[in-house]
């Protein structure tokens, strides 16, 4: 075979594979793990179940500023989650960001996690439960939801913050890790 073929072989190949490829409802895991490429900040969001008192919480990775003025806050939870009810009818929540060495705080809020058991919290002036020493804060009033695919868009209008010195809590690829400034 000659170079020029082997030339166009490979600028074929090469086209081909920066097309990328088209989501596809049958394979989530490819856009996923493209999504996953995305390095986020961790949170637990806290709030209280529909119609009670019980805490609920659950680690997310899909938190954003929106505005700040007025000061709006978004995240996303999944409408899989068996959570998801209380969270999208929580009329306050709090977001809490979490530090480097915050990793434990995250998994007691994942499918299994701990959760509350054990943990120290305190509530604020919505009853909200609130986690102290976490690396920022965010205690919101429900804004507005809005469906978005399989998640609940939640925004939240920040009543009061909180914000301390260290390293964030990071997440990408699937794996818990740390950001390293130069």
């Amino acid at each position: 075979m000659g170079d020029s073929i082997k030339i166009e072989q490979a600028v074929d190949r090469a086209e081909r594979a920066g097309a990328g490829h088209v989501p596809d409802p049958a394979q989530p895991r490819l856009l996923r793990d493209a999504l996953g490429a995305f390095a986020t900040g961790v949170t637990v969001v806290t709030a209280c179940e529909a119609g009670g008192e019980a805490p609920v919480g659950i680690t997310v990775n899909s938190f954003a500023s929106v505005s700040l003025d007025p000061a709006l806050v978004l995240w996303s939870a999944a409408r899989s989650s068996l959570r998801h009810a209380h969270f999208s009818a929580a009329p306050a929540f709090a977001i809490h960001v979490l530090g480097a060495d915050q990793r434990p705080i995250a998994e007691r809020f994942t499918r299994g996690g701990l959760g509350f058991e054990g943990l120290e919290t305190a509530r604020n002036a919505e009853n909200v439960p609130v986690i102290a020493g976490t690396l920022a804060r965010f205690e919101c009033i429900t804004e507005a939801t809005h469906e978005g695919g399989d998640h609940t868009i939640i925004i939240g209008r920040v009543t009061r913050f909180s914000v301390a010195e260290g390293a964030p809590l990071v997440f990408s690829r699937g794996r818990y890790g740390a950001f390293i400034a130069d």
